[in-house]
């Protein structure tokens, strides 16, 4: 759906002051959705520096807690690809 990703795979777990600032985004059909898609979706609410898909979930990981929190009030129970987000 979208071109070629810069951001890291990676979404650090473990720093407890970028904890708030990670998102976790569920029932998502991988299957259809790509990085790059997510990336696009997200991306509008602030700076991405990670991002990390797995099957039927994702991980997006801003620069500033604020992103996040926007992020999750604004994409809540989105429709993607025929199915409502779940963070």
């Amino acid at each position: 759906m979208s071109s070629k990703s810069m951001t890291s795979n990676v979404t650090n777990k473990n720093d407890p002051k970028s904890i708030n600032s990670r998102v976790f985004i569920g029932n998502l059909n991988t299957a259809i959705v790509k990085k790059a898609d997510v990336e696009a979706i997200f991306g509008k609410y602030g700076k991405i520096v990670g991002c990390s898909v797995h099957k039927g979930y994702a991980f997006v990981q801003y620069v500033f807690e604020r992103n996040a929190r926007a992020a999750v009030a604004g994409e809540h129970n989105r429709i993607v690809a025929g199915q409502p987000l779940g963070e």
